[in-house]
This record gives C-alpha cells, sequence and structure tokens, in this order.
C-alpha cells in the first residue's frame, strides 16, 4: 500500500474558463478502471447566492475510495476548480467516511461502493449562470491503490429536483459541528492528556446510545499533520465508549503540538459530529 498526507476541504477561488459545459443535472460519468465520477447538482436557495453541487464516485465491487484523511494508507482525493466560469469559491464537504484495514497491518478512512461529496458554489455574479468544471484526482484501492482521473463540467444552477435526494442524503451524512462536553448523545463528551513515554496521548469518552456502531478519527491542523487512528480501549462508564490516540505523526518542521488545535471526528450509528480542542 501507498502512504500519503492527508489533506483538508478548502474553498478555491477560481477564475477563467468558457461556459460550455453539461447542463441538465448531471454531467456525463468520466470512467476510470474501477470507478466512475461526475457532477451532479440540487436545488439552491431562492437567490442563487450559493448553489448547491456534489461529486458523486462509484466503485466497482470491492473497491473503495479515500476521505479527506485517509489514515494509514490511501489518496485523499485532490480538487482543481480553476477552469470554472462565474465561480468565486468552491467548498468540499465530507460525509461521514468509515475505517478499513488496508491489508498492511494498518487501517484506511474513506467510502466504499459510491459516494456523493457535497459542494457548495458561490458564483462572482450570482444572476449569470456558472460553469463548474472540475479536474478529479483521487484514488482506488481493492488489494493495491491505484490513481484515477476524471475531468467534470456542468452548468448551475438547476431547476430540476431529479438529484435531490441524492444530495440530501449525502449533506445528512456531513459531520455536525459540535464541542468537547457537549450532551446528549451522540457527543464527544471528554478529552483527556496522559503521559505516554515520550509523546502525549489522548483519551476521548464518545457517549452513544447502547448497540450504537462507534469510530473516531483525528486531525491535525495542517493537512502536513499524519495522526494515528485513535484506538478503542475498554473501562469507559455505561453509555461511553473510549478511544485513544498518541500524539505523532506532527510534520518534521514541528517542534512542539503545544497551542495547536486538533479536530475529531466522532461516527455513532447513522450521525457524525465534529469537534476541535487546542493542545496544552
Amino acid at each position: 500500500m501507498i502512504t500519503f498526507l492527508p489533506v483538508f476541504a478548502a474553498a478555491a477561488v477560481v477564475v477563467g474558463g468558457a461556459p460550455s459545459a453539461h447542463a441538465g443535472g448531471a454531467s456525463p460519468w468520466a470512467k476510470d478502471m474501477s470507478s466512475a465520477a461526475r457532477l451532479i447538482a440540487a436545488r439552491g436557495n431562492s437567490d442563487d447566492t450559493l448553489l448547491r453541487a456534489g461529486v458523486e464516485i462509484r466503485l466497482d465491487h470491492g473497491w473503495k475510495t479515500y476521505w479527506r484523511y485517509p489514515g494509514d494508507s490511501g489518496i485523499p482525493p485532490r480538487f482543481d476548480f480553476s477552469a470554472s466560469d462565474n465561480v468565486k469559491a468552491v467548498t468540499v464537504l465530507w460525509p461521514a467516511p468509515r475505517r478499513f484495514d488496508d491489508g498492511s497491518g494498518g487501517y484506511a478512512i474513506g467510502y466504499e461502493k459510491s459516494v456523493v461529496l457535497p459542494l457548495r458554489v458561490q458564483p462572482n455574479d450570482a444572476s449569470r449562470p456558472v460553469t463548474v468544471r472540475l479536474d478529479l484526482a483521487y484514488g482506488v484501492c481493492e488489494t493495491m491503490c491505484v490513481p484515477a482521473r476524471a475531468d467534470l463540467e456542468l452548468i448551475l444552477p438547476v431547476r430540476s429536483g431529479d438529484h435531490d435526494d441524492l444530495m440530501a442524503e449525502a449533506e445528512a451524512r456531513v459531520p455536525v459541528a459540535t464541542r468537547i462536553g457537549a450532551t446528549p448523545a451522540p457527543a464527544i463528551v471528554s478529552v483527556r492528556q496522559e503521559a505516554a513515554g515520550p509523546r502525549k496521548r489522548f483519551v476521548v469518552d464518545v457517549a452513544a446510545k447502547p448497540g450504537a456502531a462507534v469510530d473516531l478519527f483525528a486531525e491535525g491542523p495542517t493537512p502536513q499533520w499524519a495522526l494515528p487512528l485513535p484506538k478503542p480501549v475498554d473501562g469507559a462508564p455505561k453509555g461511553v465508549r473510549r478511544f485513544v490516540f498518541d500524539l505523532d505523526g506532527l510534520p518534521p518542521d514541528v517542534t512542539t503540538a503545544d497551542g495547536a488545535t486538533l479536530k475529531l471526528t466522532a461516527i455513532v450509528g447513522d450521525r457524525a459530529i465534529e469537534a476541535a480542542f487546542r493542545v496544552d
């Protein structure tokens, strides 16, 4: 398996391009060896100041693709919207992923079968049509990882609701921002720091209803951080799942994590939340 550094969703300012994209709510599928990708769109707000679109990726049986932080191995997606027309910024949203055994003693984070990554598209001029052009680079893995590419384009806004349900389902899976200590479940109720040899270790308690599947992921403040995947451990009180991870994987030029803000994403059943905390 090939190991890559994490990548975060960010707003990308884009300019240029000629308005000659596909219309009708979805671009044609761009097929690769074991996957296919397209742009879709849903109806936005009444004044079209923020348009709703998405990147849909379908995978062959047994293949997976990756979250913004791929974990111990994998290829994070990368987005280039620079050829778009009448687009000021695009923000990529990330539905809750899951962890996979990567076959090399570690774990990867991502999606199987299919995923829609919602987009928030901000026009320069809301009175004019928008052409979204995306140069997408992403990875797909079965027993080995291979890169995939797709050149996609779509005209916005759309007035039909053909993909509204699909988009709404993906948006509902995007983690909700919360704070450490929030209640009720699902919630990240506490983060405790303890010594673990030369490194700091964090103990994270996640409140969940009995029987709910729970997982936890940790990210650093920049894509150059590669934190270990939190491990589930015993010893938590009733109604709480406990995870631990060491403060490892700092960039080579970072001598201390003190003052850094880390992000935690908890997946609890069919819901997901995220919260940030500061390392002291």
